[in-house]
């Protein structure tokens, strides 16, 4: 049962980046693509914006793929954390823990997750046990 909780684990979580990643790189699923992205980041401080969305939107996008595939999970992992570390540093740690005031909540809950999957390892159904 372990297993099966691992890869419920890591799909949800690794899908849920892949979407964020969409939404910062195509507009997808309600986002603002890179312009819009971009500008956001810009108004926080984050400069080039394109350019930070860019990066922020590939991380996202590529560490959930590999983080709901189970491949290279300590690297997906750290991947997934580093942008929530990002999130907590410049938007969110100012509101106080509660995501009731925008505050980082959930962000340090989906670092958590991401860090203890890297360590713990993605589980039996997982391309890391196939291929490693």
């Amino acid at each position: 049962m372990i297993n099966i909780g691992l890869l419920i684990i890591r799909l949800v979580i690794g899908l849920l980046f892949v979407g964020h990643g969409a939404q910062k790189l195509f507009g997808w699923f309600g986002g603002y693509g890179l312009k819009g992205t971009g500008g956001w980041f810009e108004s926080i401080g984050m400069k080039p914006g394109v350019t930070m969305a860019l990066l922020a939107g590939l991380v996202e996008l590529i560490g959930g793929i590999l983080f709901a595939l189970g491949l290279l999970t300590p690297l997906a992992g750290i991947l997934i954390a580093g942008t929530m570390v990002m999130a907590i540093v410049k938007v969110h740690a100012a509101n106080g823990l509660w995501s009731t005031a925008n505050g980082y909540e959930y962000n340090l809950t989906l670092l958590a997750v991401a860090i203890g999957i890297a360590l713990i390892g993605p589980g039996k159904y997982a391309l890391d046990t196939l291929l490693f």
